[in-house]
């Protein structure tokens, strides 16, 4: 029997998160573990007139890729997708995680490569601002989250099917502080950094371009940042876990970057390209439905209580400039202990808003 849950969200990702129009074209990417919801959402924008387009992945193919791509095909720029980003009016990617440990043991230098190749598609499927990325649940995401199958997609469709309206309301007066602000200070256990967002706008994020949502945003100013920040939580980035992350910045790039497991990974990628080692994104998370870190940031950017920063590319509608191929969130818990201070001024301590 279909989860009525597949339904609810179906109906949710195609007539509020990308607002399907008639007679546009919808690409949906996807793998064959999350067939029930796709044929929901391909029930849904049929509905409304449009046309559905399918992408389904094979399993083990990234794998394969990775491994055995030569330099000539990783550098190879992929015509059809890019013709398909400029025909399609909109994305849904409903991720479906088989081995989140898939690629640990392929050439790191192989993915930063295809990242820079690449980078062209997603930026014109940013541009065109109707795009909006799920993990389905797996057995493979269940595990690293420690839960049976059952009990994580209740996590999951509890996260998502939620008060986006209410959800709008508490980021509109989030906005108004980052919008107004002009320094943001964050210190806690072994972190003491700032930096400027002065010109920069908030971005709220309620549901349009994730799900689930829960966060506001904003890009840094890219010369600015200063000090030191521990992060508590594993750093993941193409299914590698990199712990006990520590970076240290002046003049807004990081200078120093440690870690207790996988140090090399994180130099390799920071080295993809001049941007990688600048903050594109500092964000906070507002969904209080999310208060378990299970290793997937689709969920763990979004725990109520925790701020975020990302290495590399800032999201252009909110003023930032920094240009990367690298997209890289790491979370720090704000809820046992720390503050957030914008313009010397605590906004959130010990993860509760003070407003």
């Amino acid at each position: 029997m279909p989860d009525p849950r597949e339904a609810k969200l179906a109906h949710l990702l195609v007539n509020y998160s990308i607002n399907v129009k008639k007679d546009s074209i919808i690409r949906i990417f996807s793998g064959i573990e999350a067939k029930s919801l796709v044929l929901e959402i391909c029930r849904e924008v049929l509905k409304k007139g449009a046309a559905p387009r399918l992408d389904i992945d094979l399993p083990g193919f990234a794998y394969t890729y990775y491994k055995y791509a030569p330099e000539n095909v990783l550098k190879m720029y992929p015509k059809i997708a890019e013709f398909e980003a400029e025909q399609c009016d909109g994305f849904l990617g409903i991720y479906c995680s088989r081995n989140t440990k898939e690629l640990s043991n392929t050439d790191p230098e192989k993915t930063a490569m295809r990242r820079r190749i690449t980078k062209p598609i997603s930026e014109i499927q940013l541009k065109k601002n109707n795009w909006c990325i799920f993990d389905y649940p797996t057995d493979a995401l269940a595990q690293d989250a420690e839960m049976s199958l059952e009990e994580f997609e209740d996590f999951v469709y509890g996260a998502c099917l939620v008060d986006y309206d209410a959800m709008t309301k508490l980021e509109e007066k989030q906005k108004t502080i980052l919008d107004k602000g002009k320094e943001v200070r964050i210190v806690g256990p072994n972190t003491d950094l700032k930096f400027s967002i002065d010109g920069r706008d908030g971005i709220l994020c309620n549901g349009h371009r994730n799900m689930p949502d829960g966060e506001v945003f904003i890009a840094p100013v890219e010369s600015t940042t200063e000090g030191f920040i521990e992060y508590d939580f594993p750093a993941i980035y193409m299914g590698r876990e990199v712990e006990g992350v520590r970076l240290v910045f002046k003049d807004g790039k990081v200078v120093k970057a440690t870690a207790k497991k996988n140090e090399e990974f994180l130099n390799k990628m920071l080295e993809m390209d001049k941007g990688a080692r600048f903050l594109g994104e500092f964000g906070w998370g507002d969904n209080f439905g999310i208060r378990k870190f299970v290793k997937q940031i689709l969920f763990d950017e979004k725990i109520g209580g925790t701020i975020h920063l990302a290495l590399g590319m800032a999201y252009k509608e909110g003023g930032g400039k920094n240009d990367s191929a690298l997209h890289w969130d790491m979370i720090k818990d704000l809820r046992k202990q720390g503050t957030l201070f914008v313009d010397g001024k605590a906004v959130m301590k010990d993860g509760k808003f003070l407003f």
